[in-house]
């Protein structure tokens, strides 16, 4: 059956390869790229070749009322039956700058607002909108570990501070310097984390949410505001990286992403994924305290002032235009499921199977409740020795260290 998968950060690196993979395995993709204006309908007709269905929406991930745009676009079209139903969205759109510094037009810093926000926008504006099972992928990033093992030292790790100052330019030391600008991109990934885990808890039954991480990719156009030397650093230099262990091809990480797009790797909701794999994120990504108050930081963020009313409107069309309007910005609250706690209008066997778009759907169900295996797990997380919640698989602390592609 045909569906709808929207993906960001189609139009380079391990986006242009994942978007071309899902393409190729899956004829029943009609995947609409979000991309900007100046390039979404280029990107769209190259990659819809030989019969595949590609669609494309403009939008300035940079600007969070782009995104909302973008987003009730996307609500729009579907309702008018102009998309098929929606079964997936790969957010895979990030930024990296040389500096902690750059503003975008909502006032706010760059990096955070691309590689976290726009992201919790399109997830909380599309929810209501997704057909059952479907599947949400956040690229992410082993900077997040911030230690010598995940990235030789090129990327400071994370730095713990509240989401509303991370939301804002000069959050770290040194702000002007590049080091300032690669912390704000690990703090960002890990923030991306957090909220992953924080969607597989408040999101309906049906929709799973897997964090990505591709691994060192040289040459993904991530490093393309940096300065000149670095830029030719990623471009001529650190390719050849890729033929050892420590770096992921660029071919090889856009084939993974497809596979988790796909459902072809198996990842219950709210796990992390490292290239090919289900694996365990970083102790400090694992803290439901930490992972809600992002969660409340980022609705209240996210949720733009209401206009006032048309001078031209009566009392009551003016309430209407308001409502109408309103409705467009904002989300109805989600409640969260701690763990332990009984799901809403759960059954005794929750089928929480991952979709898998070729028309099939996976064999593995996970009953009530789901164990996630021990390996898996956080040493430091407080409910380690409990069985947690059936549709939460991790918990993830998120003051960032990050990756993507753009």
């Amino acid at each position: 059956m045909k569906h709808t998968t929207v993906m960001t950060g189609a139009s380079r690196g391990i986006g242009r390869v994942a978007a071309e993979q899902i393409l190729c395995r899956s004829s029943d993709v009609h995947l609409l790229v979000v991309a900007r204006a100046s390039r979404g309908a280029q990107l769209a007709a190259e990659l819809a070749t030989g019969g595949r269905t590609v669609s494309h929406i403009p939008a300035d991930l940079g600007s969070l009322n782009s995104v909302r745009q973008a987003a009730t676009e996307i609500r729009d079209r579907l309702d008018r039956g102009a998309l098929p139903p929606l079964r997936g969205f790969v957010g895979n759109a990030g930024i990296q700058y040389t500096n902690a510094l750059t503003e975008g037009p909502d006032g706010l810093e760059a990096t955070f607002t691309v590689n976290v926000l726009a992201n919790h926008v399109f997830v909380r504006l599309l929810q209501d909108r997704f057909a059952a099972p479907a599947r949400i992928i956040i690229t992410v990033s082993d900077t997040h570990f911030g230690d010598f093992k995940h990235n030789m030292g090129m990327v400071p790790g994370p730095a713990s501070k509240s989401p509303d100052v991370l939301a804002r330019t000069g959050a770290f030391p040194k702000p002007g310097t590049t080091a300032a600008g690669r912390t704000a991109y690990s703090t960002s990934k890990l923030a991306a984390i957090y909220l992953v885990h924080e969607y597989a808890r408040r999101l309906p039954t049906g929709i799973g949410v897997v964090a990505y991480n591709p691994g060192f990719v040289p040459g993904s156009g991530l490093a393309r505001n940096a300065d000149p030397v670095s830029r030719f650093a990623m471009r001529r230099i650190m390719p050849m990286t890729a033929l050892t262990p420590f770096a992921t091809s660029r071919n090889a990480a856009g084939r993974h992403l497809a596979d988790v797009a796909l459902g072809t790797t198996q990842a219950p909701t709210g796990s992390y994924v490292d290239r090919s794999r289900v694996a365990r994120s970083s102790d400090e990504s694992y803290d439901p305290q930490r992972e809600n108050e992002l969660w409340e930081a980022a609705e209240r963020i996210t949720t733009r002032p209401t206009p006032a009313p048309r001078a031209d409107l009566s009392v009551a069309a003016a309430a209407d235009h308001l409502s109408a309007y309103e409705s467009t910005c904002r989300c109805a609250p989600t409640p969260r499921i701690e763990e332990g706690a009984a799901a809403p209008e759960a059954s005794d066997e929750m089928d929480l199977r991952m979709p898998v778009m070729d028309g099939t759907e996976a064999t593995r169900q996970y009953p009530t409740p789901l164990t996630i295996p021990r390996q898996h797990r956080p040493t430091t997380h407080p409910h380690q020795a409990t069985t947690p919640h059936p549709r939460v698989a991790t918990t993830a602390r998120v003051v960032s260290r990050a990756r993507a592609d753009g």
